[in-house]
């Protein structure tokens, strides 16, 4: 097994404020849309405290990114392949436009 590198949790708050600083927004923008604490947040990205998976979810629609993608390059980064990299390219809008 390789030795310990980088935990999932930092894994995910880099992804996410990388998605947020692509996005030119600041944490009390995502923190207002995804209903948590600016300092919670803020902690998450940090990689100090551990998200629950709806928390998740709320980040990432808050930045219109898919929460699979956000999994796949965390996964990629605990590898050591890659840097975390999160598409912050809005979500297509074809699925809205139907329901429209």
């Amino acid at each position: 097994m390789a030795e310990q590198g980088v935990l999932l949790r930092e894994a995910l708050g880099s992804g996410l404020r990388q998605a947020r600083t692509e996005q030119r927004r600041t944490l009390r923008e995502i923190s207002t849309a995804a209903r948590v604490s600016l300092g919670y947040l803020s902690e998450v990205e940090r990689g100090q405290k551990e998200a629950s998976s709806e928390l998740l979810a709320a980040i990432c629609d808050a930045l219109d990114i898919e929460l699979a993608d956000l999994l796949i390059d965390a996964g990629t980064a605990l590898r050591g392949v890659a840097p975390v990299v999160v598409a912050a390219a809005p979500r297509a809008h074809s699925d809205r436009l139907a329901a429209a």
